[in-house]
């Protein structure tokens, strides 16, 4: 089973990083805000693919410590680490030499919810009703 969690996270963040980086460039173009010198594509990458292979750890100790009831109680951890996440970017203080600080909290914040979306997303490729069960 915690095989099939590391695919599960691999591919889950991949799918998050890359909807990032789509969200990056719009975000960009629609406002011609640049923060590359803060987030950019290596960073993007590396933080969903740990945040989403982190969900698969925890997805697989949820199913060994809670079994029947560890998918609403791991979903919901997910959800309120998701929410919790976005103090960060809130609160976060951007270097001086950076043109509309104001606006990276509109990037960002959003992104914190990409790697629970992508998991919830592909959870029935990796995970199925039948298996639930840990025997």
């Amino acid at each position: 089973m915690f095989k099939k969690m590391f695919y599960h996270g691999i591919s889950a963040g991949i799918l998050s990083a890359a909807a990032c980086i789509i969200y990056n460039r719009i975000y960009f173009f629609a406002t011609e805000a640049d923060f590359s010198k803060v987030i950019n594509i290596p960073v993007i990458t590396g933080i969903n693919l740990f945040a989403c292979l982190l969900a698969a750890a925890g997805y697989w100790a949820f199913k060994k410590l809670l079994k029947k009831n560890a998918e609403i109680f791991f979903n919901l951890t997910f959800t309120i680490l998701s929410f919790a996440s976005v103090v960060y970017p809130v609160s976060v203080s951007l270097p001086l030499d950076i043109k509309f600080p104001e606006l990276f909290p509109g990037l960002t914040v959003p992104m914190h919810f990409f790697p629970a979306l992508a998991w919830f997303t592909l959870r029935p490729l990796f995970i199925k009703e039948n298996e639930l069960n840990l025997s």
